[in-house]
């Protein structure tokens, strides 16, 4: 039954191409061999067929296969047999044995006695991305090493190279009676109307590197060496790879790309419209347009994530996806057209092999190309490509803003301006303004910058506006613009944004950290160009893999460089997440978390494998890195610093195998005060974390790492109070999973020894009065140390959890919930805590430790933490302390009179 299907089916796509597409039908009419294959075999068997066709010369040959392999990949493509990956895969495979034939033949001719070298064929376009058209010209740039080039004695280098290529592109492109290769386009390569088609690899390196035009990064994003000398266009690429992918995001290149998509919009204006005309390749919503749509996305991210370099549009999707850098709708909506346009192309250059994108205009010749599809009529393939080409249209408008306002120079038309953007203090923003167009500032003196600074103005101008404190957040730009060393990226980016430039406005009216941040890395801007950035934060194993992979293929120092600045960029990322009401504050909270954990298990493992390359490894040991506190019950603030205890598991006395051995302890020791470092020391890209160690066993004076034996009987035989307590908090972070299982179980088994209730009480009012003493409150709206606030509701939940050794788990929603079944404390005693835990979130963005909001913060303030006003908000949490204080005061036995 299955294999009588796929035969009706292979007939039909068989029958469809003779009735409708003159070209197949001549070819199945040359090569009755390929469609009977097709038919009995399969396309495997019909490629495989074709591909082995000879002729009495190098052109003859290849001529043969590519009309043989033309109807094979037609008759697979029609049938449904294989997907398009498949179809330009072969097209493409073929294109570069061809080329590499016919280079090949083209030295040989003079220097028959020559091994072919010194001359290389890089593929860009379609070709390079090996998603070549079923009728498509090549895009090729010819490179020769004047050294290894073989020539004639009396020949010069540059002179043989232009004689082989340009026999090379009459091998491909020369029509004879059995047709011809391919149609070779050279116009890619740098001036092509004074430069020769062959170019020396030096000059060509000196270009791209000094000279080159910002559409050209794009271009070569698909390049790939493709025929020839394979090793000579492998050298080339990698040392103009930092000219593509470059660590900071040049906005200059990309609207570069937008601009040259808006002329061709207007050049290719016929068919721009959808419907009978459409221009599949240029038209608004096309081919072109889901391409430059994706290599966008790939210059933003691609300098500083390599996985996201691929070539071909589908597997890039793909990437930014997996990754996160684009939104897995869009990118599955952007591939979806990109496959539906694609197919639509092969089908209208099916019928006469001409490099034809348009729909047709005529009526049954659009009949035709929609019977060859396999759809009833041409309404029903219009109907099936219109939501594509919307979608595509819809994403690359969005891309950039085509605003062009300036603001006035005229000072009296200038204030008026201000005045009506909303400024009440017009006299200041006038100021301002003057300020930074004296070009004092570092950052403005070029003229670039200069006019892209100009450009954005008034879109910033009109967000500041528009916001609390707009004096405040213009002196905290102007920081930042003293602060730029050069700024026409960041200001071509706010003037094509409007959106981010709301942003940027909220932030610097709101947020002095994000700010700060923006200060130090004006580039942390860059990762919001896209709305992958208000994704929902991954989960601590998924960021932890990433910042691996990172680890595993590149050297320590860039690893490490690189890893900070991926952590800082996603806790910018999710600061303005916060700010922007994107997400709850607790999950924000949770995203703090997990990205701390995330990097401490990367860092950990880098560090671990370079101070292997010395001291080796501890045979049977292992290093456990434990955290406490807020990272324990994955609870963070922007401001959190991390507390942390290493512990390692060893056999009595061992040794390190390394060339410089050390004893077990003195390993782990060591080991532990390089990943608190890596943590903590301030680098080119800025510092990670603040790290704490003083929970460890006897706090500053212990040692930073202790073996597992140690821990243990300090934990049941010297450990106070407050450190059990502090144990409640903590959980393994990195090690084996057997290695996590076993201390998690040992800090189970020593937080359910029997206790004293009464001394645990008592030991815990203790602390806390003396950590009132010693840690007074901010102010009264310290909602963490004052009364009622949260240390005080976690004093209570340690203290049960000890007392009744129930709801052991660091996370303290679970506890909770754990104590309100056993009837141990009240039900809200959640809520409380969560509402808190939401203020001390926000405040610490909004206030930093000052806990105490500026009065034009305070409305934001009470939304992000689900409230219409600030003064309801204040009763909510007044409320809530006070349950908490009689709280703790029940747990503890003390008088709530503080």
């Amino acid at each position: 039954m299955a294999a009588t299907l796929i035969s009706a089916v292979r007939a039909d796509a068989l029958r469809r191409a003779e009735a409708h597409a003159p070209f197949l039908r001549a070819m199945a009419e040359l090569f009755p061999d390929i469609a009977r294959a097709f038919l009995d075999e399969g396309s495997e068997a019909a490629v495989a067929l074709a591909l082995s066709l000879d002729g009495e010369t190098v052109g003859e040959r290849l001529r043969r296969r590519r009309h043989a392999l033309a109807l094979a990949v037609a008759l697979a493509d029609l049938s449904g047999e294989q997907p398009l990956e498949w179809v330009t895969g072969k097209l493409s495979d073929f294109a570069d044995a061809a080329m590499d034939d016919a280079i090949r033949a083209a030295i040989l001719e003079r220097m028959p006695d020559e091994e072919p070298r010194g001359l290389a064929i890089l593929a860009l376009g379609k070709l390079g991305s090996s998603e070549l058209n079923y009728s498509s010209d090549v895009d090729l740039v010819m490179l020769f090493d004047p050294e290894t080039l073989p020539r004639r004695p009396r020949d010069e280098p540059g002179e043989a190279a232009v004689r082989y290529g340009r026999r090379f592109i009459e091998l491909l492109q020369q029509r004879t009676h059995d047709g011809y290769v391919a149609r070779v386009d050279m116009r890619l390569r740098p001036s092509p109307e004074v430069t020769p088609i062959a170019l020396p690899i030096d000059a060509a390196i000196s270009y791209y590197e000094s000279s080159a035009l910002p559409w050209e990064r794009a271009a070569f994003i698909r390049a790939r060496a493709a025929a020839g000398d394979y090793q000579l266009g492998e050298r080339f690429l990698t040392e103009i790879r930092p000219f593509i992918w470059r660590r900071a995001l040049d906005f200059g290149a990309i609207q570069e790309i937008r601009d040259i998509s808006l002329r061709i919009r207007d050049h290719y204006a016929q068919g721009q419209a959808f419907g009978p005309g459409f221009d599949l390749k240029r038209g608004r919503g096309g081919i072109r347009e889901a391409e430059f749509f994706t290599q966008v996305q790939q210059l933003v991210h691609g300098g500083r994530e390599p996985e996201l370099r691929a070539p071909a549009t589908l597997e890039a999707l793909g990437a930014l996806a997996k990754t996160g850098r684009l939104e897995t709708q869009v990118a599955d909506a952007i591939g979806a057209a990109y496959r539906a346009l694609r197919t639509a192309e092969h089908r209208i250059q099916m019928i006469d092999d001409r490099q034809e994108h348009r729909l047709p205009t005529d009526p049954a010749a659009l009949e035709a190309i929609a019977l060859l599809d396999g759809k009833a009529n041409a309404e029903e393939l219009l109907a099936a490509l219109a939501p594509h080409v919307e979608a595509v249209g819809v994403q690359f408008d969005g891309l950039v803003s085509d605003r062009e306002e300036r603001l006035s120079n005229d000072p009296d038309i200038l204030r008026q301006e201000l005045a009506a953007m909303g400024f009440v203090e017009v006299e200041e923003a006038f100021r301002r303004v003057g300020d930074w167009r004296s070009g004092r500032a570092r950052s403005l003196r070029s003229p670039a910058a200069h006019s892209a600074f100009e450009a954005m103005l008034p879109t910033l101008m009109k967000a500041v506006a528009a916001g609390p404190e707009p004096i405040r957040a213009l002196n905290r730009f102007g920081d930042i613009i003293d602060k730029l060393s050069s700024g026409v990226n960041l200001y071509r980016l706010l003037g094509a944004r409007p959106k981010l430039a709301d942003l940027l406005a909220l932030i610097l009216a709101h947020a002095p950290p994000l700010a700060e941040q923006l200060g130090r890395r004006p580039t942390l801007l860059d990762g919001l160009i896209d709305e992958s950035s208000f994704a929902p934060p991954p989960d601590a194993d998924v960021l932890a893999e990433r910042f691996l992979k990172v680890v595993r293929e590149e050297p320590f120092d860039l690893a490490l460089d690189r890893i900070r600045r991926m952590v800082g960029e996603r806790r910018f990322a999710l600061g303005v997440q916060l700010l922007a009401a994107h997400r709850d504050p607790i999950l924000i909270a949770e995203g703090y978390s997990d990205l701390a954990e995330a990097a401490i298990v990367a860092l950990s493992e880098a560090v671990a494998r370079e101070f292997e390359k010395t001291h080796g490894r501890v045979p049977g040991g292992e290093l456990v890195v434990l955290g406490l506190g807020r990272l324990g019950g994955r609870a963070l603030t922007h401001a959190s610093d991390l507390d942390l205890i290493h512990l390692f598991d060893a056999p009595a006395g061992a040794q390190s195998d390394g060339a410089k051995s050390l004893s077990a302890t003195d390993y782990y020791n060591r080991l532990a005060s390089r990943i608190g470092n890596a943590l903590g020391t301030p680098t080119a890209a800025g510092p990670l974390y603040d790290i704490d160690t003083r929970l460890r066993p006897q706090g500053a004076k212990g040692m930073l790492a202790v073996s597992l034996d140690s821990f243990e009987q300090y934990q049941r035989h010297e450990a106070w109070t407050w450190e059990h307590m502090a144990l409640c908090r903590a959980r393994p972070l990195t090690g084996s999973d057997v290695a996590r299982a076993n201390v998690r179980s040992l800090m189970c088994d020593i937080l359910r020894s029997p206790v004293d209730p009464a001394k645990i009480r008592a030991d815990a009012v203790a602390m806390r009065e003396e950590m009132s003493r010693h840690k007074a409150p901010a102010g009264p709206l310290d909602i963490k140390l004052g009364p009622g606030g949260l240390v005080d509701l976690e004093f209570a939940v340690h203290t049960l959890q000890l007392t009744t050794h129930v709801g052991l788990d660091s996370r303290l929603e679970v506890a909770l919930e754990a104590l309100v079944e056993a009837g141990e404390i009240d039900d809200g005693a959640d809520p409380d805590l969560r509402l808190l835990s939401r203020m001390l979130v926000v405040l610490r963005l909004v206030s930093g430790k000052a806990m105490e909001p500026a009065e034009q913060s305070r409305d934001l303030v009470a939304t992000l933490c689900g409230f219409e006003d600030w003064l309801s908000l204040l009763a909510a949490v007044d409320a809530a302390r006070h349950r908490v204080a009689a709280r703790w005061a029940k747990v503890g036995g003390v008088s709530d009179d503080r």
